[in-house]
């Protein structure tokens, strides 16, 4: 009797791996996998993440030229109603670095440092900013002095930019800000500059060559597309490459890129958090 439960016993341990053994994945489960990841994949870079390419040097050295980084797209999002108490936004806050569509350049991005939310009275004076009357320290800031390689990019000297808004307006410092100088007047209050309901004003940190809030106006709140959150490849790239987009170009700079891919990526920026 117990040799009979005994060989019963073995059969049953034998027979429990079949039993168990998970079946195959079929061809249209297989597929199936497949799109849900795409779709998954699809999403966040859709509505939670962007990649973006920094093509200019007005954020140096918080970004420099051929920094590529992800920009989170649902913090600095305007509201949705139906699914706002499930996301965490919040409203842009002074210093924050942040994209957003020109409003000079509709379709352009644009990245720079949030310098003034609505309500705020800035000025600048000999280049310093100040804001509700306080001097702001500004460690991130790089002027023409400190980086000799910037300085032919800079004006020898530019009463507007380093004294906005009471510096007379430099007509041929950017091109189709006319509109702006003319409606700038009516923003000024006892020499400050009063950003309006729902808007940002934004400059650069490489702050005599950037192109920003004193040249072409406010950013509209509804334009910010979010905050970038870190490096994750850096590689150096002339100041002009931008401006490059025939195909023979494009060709040839991405193949400068198989060919100096390791000699000419920064590897001490990889993983760098934006701040």
């Amino acid at each position: 009797m117990a040799a009979t439960k005994k060989l019963l016993k073995t059969a049953a341990e034998k027979a429990q791996p079949a039993a168990l053994e998970k079946p195959r994945e079929t061809m249209p489960e297989f597929f199936a996998s497949i799109a849900i990841i795409l779709v998954t994949g699809l999403f966040i870079i859709t509505f939670t993440l962007q990649a973006f390419t920094i093509p200019s040097s007005s954020m140096e050295n918080t970004l420099l030229i051929g920094d590529h980084v992800f920009v989170d797209r649902i913090l600095l999002a305007p509201v949705t109603k139906w699914i706002g108490k499930l996301i965490p936004y919040r409203e842009p806050r002074h210093g924050d670095v942040f994209v957003f569509i020109s409003p000079a350049q509709p379709g352009l991005y644009v990245v720079k440092r949030v310098m003034g939310l609505p309500g705020d009275r800035i000025h600048l004076q000999d280049g310093v900013v100040y804001r509700n009357g306080e001097r702001l320290n500004e460690p991130y800031v790089i002027r023409c002095d400190d980086k000799a390689s910037n300085a032919s990019m800079c004006l020898a000297s530019d009463a507007y930019r380093d004294n906005f808004p009471n510096g007379p307006p430099n007509e041929s410092s950017c091109e189709g800000c006319e509109e702006w100088h003319a409606a700038l007047p009516s923003y000024i209050k006892n020499g400050d500059i009063v950003v309006p309901p729902n808007s940002i004003f934004a400059m650069g940190d490489n702050r005599d060559v950037s192109l920003d809030s004193r040249y072409w106006g406010f950013v509209p709140r509804e334009n910010v597309i979010g905050r970038p959150m870190f490096i994750y490849w850096s590689f150096i790239t002339p100041r002009d490459e931008y401006e490059r987009q025939g195909i023979g170009d494009r060709i040839a700079w991405l193949f400068n890129i198989v060919v100096h891919f390791f000699d000419q990526t920064r590897w001490s920026r990889m993983f760098h958090v934006v701040h």
